[in-house]
């Protein structure tokens, strides 16, 4: 039966026999699959490390009638620190829950998986404020849905003067005076505007590189919950472990 070399990361692993599981795996082209791991569950079995939750690695697999089967992995990235941390924990299963829900099979998924990788490894790796982290996270991920907020003018009148409100409703910013009359809109700051212009257009590699602080950051927070719960027609909880 002809094999198949594959990257991916595990988002779900459920228990399955004896000492087999079954995967939920996210990869750049094929999407959203689910795969077998026979014997994952064994103490000394090469895919015990390669099948558990958050790891990246090259899977060789073959597809059977209703799913793939795992026959041997190698482990690129465990993301280990947020393993170790309740805090980081959470806030990757939330994420992790977004992006089962977002894909599927069959499509091409490169986008998705790079900046699931980015926003894993900020977490992992780095103290960034973890609220801003899925701020930054959320906004990123409607852009490549194809909610890309309008951002170079008004929405409305298309002026580019004065764009101090955002439009929940009209997906972008709006200037002062049409951010008045749109009870949707939030009002936001100059270094909010900013930050939500460079998430929309920074090159992968570098979406997590700025800091806000204070007023910007609680605006920036309330902005991309709800132009996010709003686009995917689903409120979205950060729920505690225990």
């Amino acid at each position: 039966m002809a094999t198949t070399k594959v990257n991916g990361i595990i988002l779900s692993e459920n228990n399955m026999g004896d000492y087999d599981k079954m995967l939920t795996m996210l990869t750049p082209n094929f999407g959203k699959i689910s795969c077998s791991a026979k014997g994952a569950r064994k103490p000394k079995s090469s895919l015990l490390a390669g099948t558990q939750m958050f790891c990246f690695g090259e899977y060789l697999m073959y597809k059977g009638t209703n799913t793939y089967h795992i026959n041997s992995c190698e482990t690129i990235e465990m993301f280990y620190k947020i393993r170790t941390d309740l805090e980081k924990l959470k806030y990757a299963i939330h994420i992790d829950k977004i992006i089962l829900d977002v894909t599927e099979e069959n499509e091409n998924c490169y986008n998705i998986l790079q900046l699931l990788l980015n926003t894993l490894y900020t977490i992992a790796e780095t103290d960034k404020d973890l609220q801003l982290t899925l701020g930054i996270f959320k906004m990123r991920l409607l852009c490549i849905l194809g909610f890309t907020p309008k951002i170079l003018s008004c929405v409305n009148c298309q002026t580019k003067e004065n764009l101090n409100f955002f439009s929940i409703k009209d997906n972008g910013f709006k200037c002062e005076a049409c951010g008045r009359q749109d009870k949707s809109s939030i009002q936001i700051s100059q270094s909010t505007q900013n930050a939500i212009k460079y998430v929309a257009t920074a090159p992968a590699k570098k979406l997590f590189s700025f800091e806000l602080k204070d007023e910007s950051l609680e605006e920036f927070k309330l902005v991309t919950k709800i132009y996010f719960n709003q686009k995917l027609e689903k409120e979205y909880k950060l729920e505690e472990l225990f």
